[in-house]
């Protein structure tokens, strides 16, 4: 059950749209929360605020902040949405943000496919920055979008990796889906987002992840990364070209995800119905021997298309974009192959025409 506690914000420390972070004082000194200020509007130095302290008393890592659940300032706040669809429904802080496919041209209303639009697939939001720079590098006028699925945090706003490849023209355009939001574009389904993507948005190709936050329970089955053999299934679909993201590690120390972690393994093997593309960076030696034997092991040599890609300078493209990546609370250059599995995604994508 969730926890509140009232207190009083006590400095600003950053604030961007749709995001505030600031310092409450909740009896016991300043402690740092963050405002959605799309859901609640903002606050200012002094207010008195209700915060959700539930995430910090779980002791969490990516949600590990206070959350502000309303400011005792004001009586009431309104901001009118764009159309009628209502995100986080039927909770106290649900929110008209509207979606594009209510304001379609009428030609666009009925369009099921994506062209052959390739997509990348991804179960960890700190991919996405590796995707993305590997592929711009590779096709600098070429257009990239994000779509960001509702498996973990909801609002975009918290996401400062894609406000840093915004700013660096690394991202052409958002699209929030289910009960995300905050994108560019606001979108009711994964289909229809991939949809905006190519045909309203223009991109060449798109990264579908979830935002910050990733959750996982140590079962087979109980993640919220499994959400990636769907949406895979969903880019075959449409017609487009699925590319798996795998989710490869040689420093985590839980075993379940040494080498190929079962998360990929159980998505494309129970999650994905459908044939896609495995990207596996040619890295050599026992890392990309490894690899392949997770894969094979898994059956998953013989349901998709395993492509040995020559591993592009993924870290390097990182450095170079001033993109400085975190993922289990370690550095790119602590736990490169995560990071490489997702520049090999790149290069398939942008390979293709």
């Amino acid at each position: 059950m969730p926890s509140f506690r009232t207190g009083r914000v006590v400095a600003l420390l950053e604030e961007r749209p749709g995001l505030q972070r600031v310092e409450v004082d909740l009896g016991d000194g300043p402690e740092r929360a963050y405002v959605l200020s799309q859901l609640t509007g903002t606050v200012a130095t002094g207010d008195s605020v209700v915060v959700n302290t539930t995430a910090v008393e779980l002791g969490l890592g990516t949600g590990g902040w206070h959350v502000v659940h309303w400011n005792l300032a004001r009586t009431e706040w309104t901001e009118k949405g764009p159309g009628h669809i209502i995100k986080a429904r039927y909770t106290s802080l649900q929110a008209d943000v509207g979606s594009t496919e209510e304001h379609l041209d009428p030609d666009l209303a009925d369009l099921t496919s994506i062209d052959g639009m390739p997509v990348v697939a991804a179960a960890l939001h700190s991919q996405v920055p590796a995707v993305a720079a590997v592929f711009k590098e590779l096709r600098p006028t070429a257009r990239l979008a994000y779509v960001m699925t509702d498996g973990a945090a909801l609002p975009l706003a918290l996401s400062d990796l894609v406000a840093d490849l915004q700013a660096r023209d690394l991202l052409d355009a958002t699209i929030t889906c289910g009960h995300a939001f905050g994108g560019d574009y606001e979108a009711v389904s994964v289909f229809s987002a991939l949809a905006i993507a190519r045909h309203v948005v223009h991109a060449d190709a798109a990264v579908v992840a979830m935002g910050p936050g990733i959750v996982g329970t140590g079962t087979r089955l109980g993640f919220s990364g499994i959400e990636v053999g769907p949406l895979l299934d969903a880019v075959t679909g449409l017609g487009g070209d699925p590319i798996a993201c795998l989710r490869v590690s040689f420093a985590d120390p839980r075993l379940r995800h040494r080498g190929v972690s079962h998360h990929t393994l159980t998505t494309l093997s129970v999650a994905c119905r459908s044939r896609v593309v495995l990207p596996v960076p040619a890295l050599g030696g026992d890392v990309q021997a490894t690899i392949e034997t997770d894969l094979a092991a898994a059956g998953l040599a013989e349901r998709h298309d395993v492509r040995l890609i020559p591993a592009p300078d993924t870290l390097g493209a990182l450095q170079r974009h001033d993109l400085r990546i975190t993922s289990m609370g370690r550095a790119a250059a602590d736990d490169p192959v995560l990071f490489e599995c997702a520049g090999a995604a790149a290069v398939v994508a942008a390979s293709a025409r």
